[in-house]
C-alpha cells in the first residue's frame, strides 16, 4: 500500500506525482518541488479545488497571509496556505512577493484602506479580521499599511495582542452571509467562524469541522457554556451562555439562516436532527 494514501489531501501538498520538497522522504512522488513563499495581496482570495474559479472554494487567504506555491497551472498556483495548512489552487494574480513583516492584524470585523491619509480618498477592501498588515507610518487616526493604503489605526491590533473571549469575537460577525469555504467578514462558513474567533484569541485552529473536533477536551452536554464548541456531522457552533439545564444559546454560521446567527441550542439540535443530520456528536472545551 502506498504510504501517501494515509495522508490527508487537504493538508498534504501532493498531487499527480508532484509533492512539495518538505515531503521528500515522507511520501512517494515522481518529483519534489521547492515551494515559493508568496503572500495574499488582495483583501481575500479563494483557495479552490481545481485551477478554475468555478470549482469549489475550500478555504480563503486573507490579506498578508503566506502561501507556499509549488506549481503553476493555467493562471493559478497550487500549494499550501501557511496559516491553516490547507492545500489548493489560488489565482496567481492575487499573490505577490512577501513585503515587510506584519506588525499588526486587523482587529475589527472589517476595515477599509484609503489611497491617501484621508477618509474621503478612494477606498479599497474591506479587509477582514485577522488579515496581517505592516503599519509603516501614522497620520492622525490613520496608519499607512504596506501594499494596501491607509487604515483606521484603531482597527488594527499589534501582533502578539489577543482577544480573550472567542464567543464575543464570533458575535461581531452576526449577520455576515454564509459562504462555503469563507473566512472573511463578508462571508464565512461554520468552521471559518470558529477559526476566525480562535485566531483572534491567539490560538491555532485547523480549517474543517472534523479537524476542529480534535481541539481541546470533550465535556458533557450539561457542562456546555460560553466559548465551548458543539459539533454535529459537518457543523459546529459556539456557546454563548454559562452552563444551564436548557443549554443556552449558540452563535454559528449556517445554511438554514444563510448567515451568522444566534439561536437557542435546543432549537438548533431539534432543527438539525429533523433535517437528517442527527444529534450533536461532541461538546468540547478549548
Amino acid at each position: 500500500m502506498d504510504a501517501s494514501a494515509s495522508w490527508d489531501p487537504r493538508v498534504t501538498p501532493l498531487r499527480d506525482g508532484i509533492a512539495s520538497r518538505a515531503l521528500e522522504g515522507l511520501v512517494r512522488a515522481e518529483v519534489y518541488l521547492d515551494p515559493k513563499t508568496l503572500t495574499c495581496a488582495v483583501a481575500a482570495v479563494g483557495v479552490h479545488r481545481a485551477p478554475d474559479l468555478a470549482s469549489e472554494q475550500m478555504d480563503q487567504l486573507l490579506f498578508g497571509e503566506a502561501f507556499e506555491a509549488v506549481e503553476e497551472e493555467g493562471g493559478f498556483l497550487w500549494g499550501q496556505a501557511r496559516r491553516d495548512g490547507y492545500v489548493g489552487f489560488v489565482a496567481a494574480s492575487a499573490l505577490a512577493a512577501p513585503g515587510p513583516e506584519p506588525t499588526h492584524r486587523v482587529g475589527a470585523a472589517r476595515t477599509y484602506a484609503f489611497a491617501e491619509p484621508s477618509i474621503k480618498s478612494r477606498a479599497s477592501g474591506p479587509y477582514s479580521m485577522n488579515a496581517l498588515v505592516a503599519a509603516e507610518a501614522t497620520e492622525g487616526r490613520l496608519a499607512r499599511v504596506a501594499g494596501a493604503g491607509w487604515m483606521a489605526a484603531e482597527h488594527l491590533t499589534p501582533i502578539g495582542t489577543f482577544e480573550t473571549d472567542m464567543a464575543g469575537v464570533a458575535e461581531r460577525f452576526l449577520g455576515a452571509p454564509y459562504l462555503w469555504g469563507g473566512r472573511e467578514s463578508l462571508g464565512l462558513d461554520c468552521s471559518g467562524l470558529v477559526q476566525a474567533a480562535l485566531f483572534a484569541c491567539g490560538q491555532a485552529c485547523p480549517r474543517d469541522t472534523d479537524q476542529q473536533a480534535d481541539l481541546g477536551r470533550e465535556i458533557e452536554r450539561a457542562e456546555f457554556g460560553r466559548g465551548d464548541l458543539v459539533f454535529w456531522k459537518g457543523h459546529v457552533g459556539i456557546g454563548l451562555d454559562p452552563p444551564s439545564a436548557k443549554g443556552g444559546r449558540i452563535v454559528h454560521a449556517n445554511g438554514f439562516h444563510m448567515a451568522v446567527a444566534i439561536e437557542p441550542l435546543e432549537t438548533a439540535i431539534t432543527r438539525i436532527d429533523a433535517a437528517g443530520v442527527g444529534k450533536p456528536t461532541a461538546f468540547r472545551r478549548i
